[in-house]
């Protein structure tokens, strides 16, 4: 497989029409058809079903779509970079970041970074810790804004703050009746949970109730914010997430939860032992910089 023919193979998968696909790429249907045919034969596998007006993708080709996308963007970063070394440190920086505290911090080094290196572009991508872990697994990106805990046999990252966890639900929730009080842990046992999806997660917070002498009555699980705030809103149950999220809402309350508290912990991380871009090891170091000057003047 070549740069080319993924690109070539990327369009004629959006437009599902070699005509238009070869229309697209200012080039003739005869000389695209064999580009696919002969990209099908080296990968051993049919990438679309041929038959009527349209085209549909195998799941071969599906998987091959996801693929192609993710190595012509690398491709595409890397030209960035190397064509911008004379220029001075520019490029695109591409930082993985979860929900919660860690969206605050990247925006906090972000500004003070590009006022440094004004040339520089970034591009957030957002996830999960273990999408943002799969990502730099697979050298998709360098950098990770994460919550603990996480593989450090594989990743080696720095510790970058801390937040409490709290409750968000409805302002229809019984418990919502003291919104500026704390919530003792105790006090969600038997309430309908929604909670992180993370194994690691999962557990922790099974672990946390256990210190109280409860269980967690778990119904669901959620992925970023934006699902959070509309389980919170139609009462669907309680979510426990980071205290710095907003309430973006009406009809919403946070309570931050106590006895015990427990803290949510961010790090940014890199593949352990494997080389960086200059990009990403001076983003690395002027975060070190900054989080030691924060030790020294809190």
């Amino acid at each position: 497989m070549d740069l080319r023919g993924l690109h070539y193979f990327s369009v004629v998968a959006e437009e599902l029409n070699f005509t238009r696909a070869a229309q697209r790429l200012s080039m003739s249907q005869p000389p695209l058809s064999n580009q696919i045919k002969a990209l099908e034969e080296e990968l051993g596998t049919p990438l679309f079903l041929r038959g009527g007006r349209t085209l549909q993708l195998t799941e071969a080709g599906k998987l091959l779509y996801r693929r192609a996308a993710q190595l012509l963007d690398l491709a595409e970063r890397t030209r960035e970079e190397v064509g911008s070394l004379a220029m001075g440190l520019s490029g695109t920086l591409c930082l993985g970041s979860v929900a919660g505290l860690a969206p605050f911090l990247a925006a906090r080094w972000l500004a003070g970074f590009r006022e440094e290196y004004p040339l520089v572009r970034f591009e957030i991508v957002n996830g999960s810790s273990d999408d943002i872990i799969d990502q730099i697994q697979r050298g998709y990106i360098e950098l990770g804004l994460i919550a603990a805990p996480y593989d450090d046999e594989h990743l080696e990252g720095i510790p970058v703050g801390s937040e409490p966890w709290c409750a968000i639900m409805s302002e229809r929730n019984p418990l919502a009746a003291e919104p500026d009080a704390p919530l003792p842990l105790k006090e969600l046992a038997g309430q309908p949970l929604i909670v992180p999806h993370r194994r690691s997660r999962v557990d922790e917070i099974r672990s946390w109730f256990r210190q109280a002498g409860a269980e967690p009555t778990i119904i669901g699980e959620h992925s970023n914010f934006v699902d959070v705030l509309a389980m919170a809103h139609a009462d669907v149950g309680i979510s426990i997430f980071p205290q710095t999220a907003p309430e973006t809402m009406p009809g919403i309350v946070c309570r931050r939860i106590v006895e015990p508290s427990h803290q949510a912990r961010y790090l940014l991380v890199r593949k352990r032992n494997a080389s960086i871009s200059e990009l990403s090891q001076t983003f690395l170091d002027f975060v070190t910089d900054c989080l030691q000057e924060e030790q020294l003047e809190p």
